[in-house]
């Protein structure tokens, strides 16, 4: 179990009702005057200045341990338990007045600090407070002998009014320090941390006065003892023993760890476990040392992995003193439970090979699969997304894994399909955490009007995706936000091969063309721009796979080798994610839009070039292109380079064909042309688009030789 708790019993009602037994019974009003004698009547101006200072020194001797005298009352002032006026009778002697009210202040300090021992010794209060109220209780103690000896040498006639102050002012800086502590404790009700902070810090004011400072610390020392004792529990075991709520660290029980394979924004790793704001002032450099600490030792019990911090005799943390050695001790717990935790992800649960199975599949880094996936599965994957089955797509997946080299990766079984039912940029749109403006954007988004555009045109190709199974604790790292980006660099690089494949076809439906000796404008213009088009897709391919997946994978593996906690590893790899994200351009709007187009123009002109090349050979065929239009141009990425047409026998208007071919390559070139000035402003800004922009830009130029 990773916390402990109990109820807290409630102080019984007689503690209440019988204040002669808690020390409050000072503070109960007197209904009448008990006669101790027929001269307890008399003004003490009656007597000479001797009996006087008899009078007033047995008074103040009660008054030190919170009892009324004869002539020396107690009051409360607005029905305020920590604000008391002492009183004397008016007829004393005024030398006398001076030398009581001189002693007044330590019997408020210690009515002060009485009262809170008493309070704060409750249940409800904390272990904290019990502490603290333990140590002032053991100081009263001391404190009381000093009253019984000081009333010994007055009943042996040795106590003189200047001789209990005289006894008095070694107690008086200490007691007041104290009673300035709890009033701002009882004043704002501090449990805890607070109590713990509020100490130092008036050790620090003390900083002056060694006696009263070294006091302080000792009272420090005891309220540490229970709060080391919740820690020590934590960093050595990772249970949290707090039945008050007053550690710093917080259990969030409704997070649980299947939330991470389910919820995109799941936050298990950072919110299970959370610092709170009250931290002790002496922990504070320390506490997300201690926050790790206790949650890794919890993912090990989570997994069955039972370990504990081997703490020796001069490891425990309950020897809190002033040379720090308690730090030691959290330090060493760190590493330890930091490195078996690490080993335990990277050994058993062979994190590094999880993530190397991952970029084979979802970054395309050993594509045969793919290959073989998309000559099969192409019917499939030309439906709309609503029409496509995911079980038949599933066993299609699967055939081409069994069919290739994946076959021999054992993690294979963990890929599974997925098909989402809007646009790239749809989904994009969507995710809010990644509008972050990359690519030098500034703060860029999608509009609805940019989402809508695409939605009537997609199909399987735009919207299939692939899985992958990740089982705890490998989810703390592959979380579903984490393979929801790998998801998305799969769709563009997919989407990217699909069109690459098209091009290539509608290449080789050229090159048969030559082999007929087929020659002509038509043909060459054509041809041209076929070849341009896959420059471009090529390029953009190579920059993908070659200038940002290749060279972020190899630093974050390096990265990760080198780790020592288990936060590095997900600091390394959220980085990684974030940057292929953004050097792919999929977190800034404009480009990727940019990019959809021209790859939806490449599409167009693939499907057409079949009716093209028929065309060329037949004019006569039912397929015309005068009338060839932008919304026709729309129409014709839905046809397949598979379908046959009807072959015509009659020669064909080459013209015709040409003004086909031009409209394409006057689209392709006016994308192109625009994607121009954004790549060049933004690669100022954005050194890695300086790449983009070298492969791309000089494509489309081989129409002017």
């Amino acid at each position: 179990m990773d916390a402990v708790s109990s109820p807290c019993p409630s102080t019984p009602q007689w503690n209440y009702d019988r204040p002669f037994l808690t020390g409050q019974f000072h503070q109960e009003s007197k209904g009448h005057s008990v006669d101790i004698g027929l001269e307890s009547e008399k003004p003490i101006g009656c007597y000479n200045a001797s009996v006087q200072e008899l009078i007033v020194i047995d008074d103040l001797l009660s008054a030190l341990v919170g009892i009324e005298g004869r002539y020396i009352s107690i009051n409360r002032v607005g029905g305020n338990d920590d604000s008391f006026i002492f009183n004397v009778d008016g007829s004393m002697d005024l030398a006398l007045q001076e030398s009581s009210k001189r002693i007044f202040p330590l019997c408020k300090s210690y009515l002060i600090i009485n009262q809170f021992v008493e309070s704060r010794s409750q249940f409800k209060s904390g272990l904290v407070n019990h502490a603290f109220a333990a140590a002032l209780r053991a100081l009263l103690l001391d404190y009381q002998a000093m009253v019984a000896q000081l009333e010994h040498q007055f009943r042996l006639g040795r106590l003189s009014i200047q001789g209990l102050w005289f006894y008095c002012q070694p107690m008086m800086g200490s007691m007041q320090a104290l009673s300035t502590v709890i009033r701002k404790a009882s004043a704002s009700n501090f449990v805890g941390s607070a109590v713990l902070n509020l100490l130092q810090s008036q050790a620090k004011i003390m900083a002056g006065n060694y006696l009263v400072r070294s006091l302080l610390e000792k009272m420090i020392e005891s309220a540490n003892s229970a709060y080391l004792g919740i820690l020590e529990r934590w960093v050595y075991e990772g249970v949290i023993d707090d039945p008050h709520d007053e550690f710093f660290i917080a259990e969030n029980k409704s997070l649980q760890k299947e939330s991470l394979t389910e919820d995109y924004d799941a936050m298990y790793w950072r919110q299970r476990y959370s610092l709170k704001d009250d931290i002790p002032s002496f922990l504070a450099n320390s506490a997300e040392t201690i926050l790790t600490t206790g949650k890794s030792l919890n993912v090990m019990r989570e997994c069955g992995h039972t370990v504990q911090v081997p703490a020796l005799e001069n490891s425990k943390l309950m020897n809190f003193g002033s040379n720090d050695h308690y730090l030691e001790c959290i330090k060493s717990a760190y590493d330890f439970a930091s490195g078996e935790l690490l080993n335990l992800m990277k050994d058993k649960y062979d994190l590094i090979g999880k993530l190397r199975s991952i970029k084979h599949y979802l970054l395309l880094d050993q594509g045969d699969f793919l290959v073989h996936f998309m000559d099969i599965a192409r019917d499939e994957l030309d439906k709309t997304p609503n029409e496509i089955s995911v079980e038949k797509l599933q066993s299609l997946l699967d055939l081409a894994l069994r069919s290739t080299a994946a076959a021999a990766d054992p993690l294979h079984e963990d890929v599974t399909c997925s098909v989402d039912t809007g646009s790239l940029l749809k989904r994009l749109s969507i995710l809010k955490d990644l509008q972050t403006g990359g690519g030098g954007g500034g703060g860029e988004s999608v509009s609805e009007a940019d989402v809508l555009e695409e939605e009537p045109l997609i199909t399987g190709m735009e919207t299939f995706s692939v899985n992958y199974k990740v089982q705890w604790p490998l989810s703390l790292v592959i979380s579903r936000k984490a393979l929801t980006k790998y998801q998305l660099i799969f769709r563009f690089l997919f989407h990217c091969k699909h069109v690459h494949r098209q091009l290539c076809a509608a290449w080789q439906l050229h090159q048969g063309a030559r082999a007929r000796d087929m020659h002509g404008t038509a043909i060459s213009t054509s041809s041209i721009l076929c070849r341009n088009m896959l420059k471009f897709i090529n390029s953009l391919l190579h920059y993908l796979t070659f200038e940002v997946l290749e060279p972020n994978w190899h630093v974050m593996h390096n990265k990760l080798e080198n780790a020592k906690s288990i936060d590095e590893v997900i600091q390394y790899h959220d980085f990684f994610m974030e940057k292929c994200l953004k050097e792919c351009s999929l977190l800034s709007p404009i480009l990727l839009k940019k990019f959809e187009k021209l790859k939806l123009v490449c599409l167009q002109y693939a499907s057409a070039t079949q009716w093209l090349m028929s065309s060329i050979e037949a004019p006569d065929s039912n397929s015309s292109f005068d009338d060839l239009d932008s919304s026709s141009l729309e129409n014709v990425k839905v046809l397949k380079l598979r379908k046959s047409s009807k072959k015509p026998n009659s020669p064909t208007d080459e013209s015709t064909v040409i003004e086909c071919v031009l409209k394409f390559e006057r689209e392709f070139s006016s994308e192109l042309e625009s994607l121009r000035p954004i790549l060049s402003s933004r690669a100022q800004a954005e050194p890695y688009l300086t790449h983009l922009a070298q492969l791309i830009l000089g494509v489309g130029m081989d129409h002017h030789m």
